[in-house]
């Protein structure tokens, strides 16, 4: 009765939130703010990391609307990886702000979570690994920084993003890898500024990235309990 009172944008926005969910999803946002009062020299690092938790947050609770925010964020983001010779993260950027149309009108049409065989789910992380590997040495070719870090941006991002526009449950053990690696990687990056190591990218915009991969690495946990148990079907309860 709720849903139906209501428009599209309140039932995908503020309809069906545990008390749990509201107060984590505050902490992450909040988090990105912190951070950039702590190093104020990249309002786009705070929108990359904002708007990037909005994204993964709302997709956790299988909604279309995550597809909007990831839009705003990815375009932020591209800027980021840019100036931080990031390449990986360039490229996949590039393709994120493609595969957001795409993942809408795909959620459009199915609205259930799907798993794969024991069987499948081993292939497509075998596969990942290799696809890993070789795309740390294309990086280390053009001279990228971290490149066995950006691999996995660059590469198993480009899976998990994939098996995300389709549904598949298993997207988010391969954005745990993703956020885990980003964390050390935009940590590194952050360090080397600090310590005058390098001039590439700021400050402000590496550690935003931190915050941002710390926050989706914990709502990637969650989104494997939520999505294995079917809340995330149908729009996570939002309605149309």
């Amino acid at each position: 009765m709720e849903n139906a009172r209501h428009g599209w944008w309140y039932n995908q926005l503020f309809t069906n939130w545990k008390k749990f969910e509201v107060i984590y999803v505050s902490v992450l946002i909040a988090l990105q703010v912190l951070v950039y009062l702590i190093a104020p020299d990249s309002v786009i690092g705070m929108v990359s990391g904002v708007f990037g938790t909005l994204c993964l947050v709302y997709g956790m609770k299988g909604r279309k609307i995550s597809f909007i925010f990831g839009v705003i964020q990815c375009l932020a983001m591209t800027y980021v990886a840019w100036i931080s010779h990031a390449y990986g993260s360039f490229a996949m950027d590039i393709f994120y702000v493609i595969s957001q149309p795409i993942g809408w009108f795909m959620w459009d049409h199915d609205e259930a979570t799907k798993r794969f065989s024991s069987r499948t789910r081993g292939l497509i992380f075998g596969g990942a690994f290799v696809a890993w590997a070789i795309g740390w040495w294309i990086l280390a070719t053009v001279h990228g920084q971290l490149p066995y870090f950006d691999s996995i941006n660059f590469v198993v991002s480009f899976i998990a993003q994939i098996l995300y526009i389709l549904k598949f449950e298993e997207n988010w053990s391969l954005w745990i890898v993703v956020n885990l690696a980003n964390i050390i990687y935009w940590g590194i990056l952050a360090v080397q500024v600090m310590t005058g190591a390098t001039h590439i990218g700021s400050l402000g915009a590496n550690l935003s990235q931190v915050a941002l991969q710390a926050a989706l690495l914990f709502n990637s946990v969650y989104a494997t309990k939520v999505w294995s148990s079917g809340e995330a079907d149908n729009e996570g309860g939002a309605g149309k």
